[in-house]
């Protein structure tokens, strides 16, 4: 299928195969029931609303993409991003279950991310969270794979840089 007209985009069919794929995208980034919830109903919304601009070729990926966006963009919002970076110390802050720990984590990786684009964050989840490789995360985004890699790479060396410091 090529850009589908608004009519053709079965949003209720849809909803029905793949909202449940999306709920768990939201509750995974989200760790909260309700903004899960929420969020994945924006997901949907967004769908009704972009439908007639839309290429629904695959869209299982194009759902995942929008619930990965919204969350991040929800996270952002409320100022405590879980997102994770290939250097050793970052995965491990952002995999600790203590609580105080993790209130450290989220003030480093606010200030990390603070200091990078909107995309770069996508990126990060994607290869880092999700466990893509780097060639689908560069599909993902949009990027080459050295694209994909000179992010990280300077995500890296921006936490070397504030360790430093």
């Amino acid at each position: 299928m090529n850009d589908m007209a608004e009519q053709d985009v079965d949003v209720e069919g849809l909803w029905t195969r793949y909202g449940g794929l999306v709920l768990r995208r939201c509750r995974q980034l989200l760790r909260d029931e309700e903004e899960a919830l929420d969020v994945t109903q924006d997901v949907f919304v967004q769908l009704l609303r972009r439908r007639s601009r839309l290429e629904v070729r695959f869209p299982s990926s194009l759902l995942w993409k929008m619930a990965t966006n919204l969350c991040l963009n929800r996270l952002r919002d409320r100022r405590a991003g879980p997102e994770a970076v290939e250097d050793d110390t970052l995965v491990r802050l952002a995999r600790l279950e203590d609580p105080s720990p993790q209130a450290e984590a989220r003030f480093t990786l606010r200030r990390l991310f603070a200091r990078q684009k909107d995309s770069t964050r996508v990126i990060a989840v994607l290869h880092f969270v999700d466990g893509l490789t780097l060639e689908q995360t560069a599909r993902e985004v949009g990027l080459s794979v050295s694209g994909v890699r000179k992010r990280l790479r300077g995500l890296r060396e921006t936490l070397l840089q504030m360790e430093a410091s």
